[in-house]
């Protein structure tokens, strides 16, 4: 986990729903609370819920791209990724692979460059996920990390966040940010990267230190160990991994529309250190295994993708041009991976299963 300066966030406290106030989250039902009963039987609970109908989560992953299968470059290949390897077969994290459907699952080998010359940055690459536009093609160019002028106004256009709100539906974004961030955005000192500006410029409040305390908000680094080391936060609840994904299922249950930004996996890339980041993607399992343990499939479409290629190649320290995963969980996932082949095929998907479509 980072330290203050690494966290993305708004200059506002935040609530769960839209709102221009500092009130507490407000939601149509009560989220199940794992601090109110043995974590034995948490997952049950979360099954037999009720989740909205219909709900979309996407779980970003930062930097993540589709490899060779050279273990000297690849961590994926000496990573022990069980949860995902279960969900779509072995070597999966292959570029060579083409596009994979198993019972539950797909997975689609998606295009970042967007036609674009030159390497995927995070600003656009994330705007296109949001958007549904060809940003970098707009603007002439991949921009990052945090957005320029014309990729925020482009954001502050319209995004999957402003229409979810648009059409009377709730939406948020589950990753929470400390107080320092807040106060550094409002001096001028600190940009908002892509995700949060999108969910601010919906009028949506982005979450704090008491929402991940309360657990209504979960680490970008998943247990909140990062809270304790780096910004002094020693009251907020240590997870598990698997206990991380759980409470983000929890959570997604509860909004029409909900996104988590796990943006620690680029920085294990850009650091270039090929044991440690098959760690990382190791962590990144076990997480996405208790989410996808507690995932109602039948309501919920879950989306796994990334924004441009990074830890997939520790020959360097760059991002890649290599296609990035995106995997959809859901009764309707082959039909609507049918559909994806760019970033900007997400928000249609997204729109399409939410019905948002004009």
């Amino acid at each position: 986990m980072a330290r203050a300066t690494r966290f993305g966030g708004p200059p506002a406290p935040s609530t769960l729903t839209k709102s221009t106030n500092n009130s507490m989250p407000s939601t149509n039902r009560q989220s199940p609370n794992p601090q109110s009963f043995g974590k034995r039987n948490f997952v049950e609970q979360l099954r037999t819920s009720s989740p909205l109908s219909p709900c979309v989560h996407i779980f970003f992953m930062d930097g993540v791209g589709l490899g060779s299968d050279d273990p000297e470059v690849n961590p994926f290949v000496t990573a022990d990724m069980p949860n995902l390897t279960n969900l779509l077969g072995e070597e999966w994290y292959l570029q060579g692979n083409g596009r994979i459907h198993t019972p539950r699952a797909s997975l689609i080998p998606t295009d970042a460059t967007l036609g674009v010359p030159g390497r995927p940055q995070s600003a656009t690459g994330q705007a296109a996920i949001l958007t549904g536009q060809n940003v970098p093609q707009l603007i002439g160019e991949h921009y990052g990390p945090k957005p320029n002028t014309a990729v925020a106004d482009i954001i502050r256009q319209g995004t999957i966040f402003s229409d979810v709100a648009a059409a009377g539906q709730n939406a948020a974004l589950l990753t929470p940010y400390p107080q320092g961030y807040f106060d550094a955005v409002n001096r001028g000192k600190r940009l908002y990267s892509a995700v949060p500006l999108a969910a601010v410029s919906a009028g949506l409040p982005l979450m704090n230190a008491a929402d991940l305390r309360n657990g209504r908000a979960v680490s970008p680094g998943f247990t909140g160990q990062g809270w304790h080391d780096f910004l002094g936060f020693t009251d907020i609840p240590i997870l598990t991994l698997p206990e991380a994904g759980e409470r983000i299922a929890s959570l997604a249950a509860d909004y029409h529309f909900s996104f988590f930004e796990h943006w620690p996996s680029d920085r294990a890339g850009h650091r270039g250190l090929l044991d440690a980041a098959a760690r990382h993607l190791e962590m990144i399992d076990a997480a996405l295994g208790g989410l996808l343990n507690a995932w109602t499939d039948e309501t919920g479409l879950l989306l796994i993708t990334s924004d441009h290629g990074n830890i997939e190649e520790k020959d360097h320290r760059r991002h890649t041009a290599n296609p990035v995963p995106t995997i959809l969980v859901g009764k309707r996932h082959a039909e609507l991976a049918a559909q994806i082949s760019s970033l900007t095929d997400i928000a249609l998907v997204v729109r399409k299963f939410l019905r948002l479509e004009a």
